[in-house]
């Protein structure tokens, strides 16, 4: 993937100020501001080169989530690390949005290898004052089933994590991948942060909130997806990872909605739709 083109980046405004920005590599969204904040978390030691998945903002996973013995893709999939096609700004009364396609023309060999489907994907992301909504778009183009994982693996900036809670989650069966995948049920009203965490929360409510000790929150409303994961690296991970600054655990939460924990089966020729809105309150 050449620099240059990792590096592009659209700019999208809404007439309140509110703001969003989208690399072309990955489709990510890397910023997202409204009443002058940034709402979204992006690592100062993110790589931006195009030579792996940018740390922070929204980044895609599809078609697998995390590793699959069986299918040879890298880990979460080849959409965050791909480039992708810009199709154009789209405006709607109060709202403005900007799309993005990848097909799997655009993929390698050795991609095309590891996922042999005839795909496309759309990917709208729009701006209105207080709100962002990003949504999937995925049509099966081959005349057989396939079948795939996809995560909005939404990071977001906080002050402190010792402050943040996450409201919705309450008597929802979860896969903790810090304990060997053991299955255990939220019992908490409001899920707290006091050391690394990686839960999958199985068919999650499509309503959950963000709370981070500021004069504001986030409404989180998925559609189509149905699992929400929750991912703070804590002291350990951090310092293994390396485009990850050591003490960033601090200011960052992933609540991250998907549908991972059993596969989306999707038919030949058919179209499946999936996304969220956050809105600051």
């Amino acid at each position: 993937m050449p620099a240059q083109e990792a590096n592009k980046i659209v700019h999208l405004s809404h007439p309140s100020g509110a703001k969003v920005e989208i690399a072309l590599f990955g489709a990510t969204v890397t910023s997202w501001s409204v009443d002058g904040k940034e709402r979204l978390f992006v690592s100062e030691k993110a790589v931006r080169d195009g030579s792996k998945a940018i740390r922070g903002g929204i980044p895609l996973v599809f078609p697998i989530f995390g590793t699959k013995e069986k299918i040879q893709l890298p880990q979460h999939g080849f959409a965050r690390n791909s480039y992708w096609e810009y199709i154009g700004l789209l405006t709607d009364n109060d709202e403005v949005a900007v799309r993005f396609a990848l097909k799997d023309n655009q993929l390698d060999s050795q991609l095309r290898k590891g996922w042999p489907h005839s795909f496309r994907l759309t990917y709208t992301v729009t701006l209105t004052a207080k709100s962002l909504k990003t949504v999937l778009v995925v049509k099966n183009e081959d005349e057989d089933t396939f079948e795939f994982n996809t995560l909005l693996h939404t990071y977001f900036r906080i002050p402190d994590i010792s402050k943040v809670a996450v409201e919705g989650l309450t008597d929802r069966k979860y896969i903790d991948k810090v304990e060997n995948a053991a299955v255990s049920t939220e019992e908490r009203a409001k899920v707290t942060i006091a050391s690394e965490v990686d839960r999958i929360y199985c068919d999650a409510p499509d309503s959950l909130h963000l709370y981070y000790g500021g004069p504001d929150s986030i409404a989180i409303e998925k559609t189509g997806l149905k699992d929400t994961v929750v991912w703070n690296p804590w002291i350990e991970k951090s310092k293994g990872m390396g485009d990850f600054g050591d003490e960033e655990y601090h200011n960052m939460v992933c609540v991250e909605v998907g549908s991972v924990a059993d596969w989306v089966k999707l038919g030949g020729g058919a179209t499946w739709t999936g996304g969220q809105t956050l809105t600051i309150q």
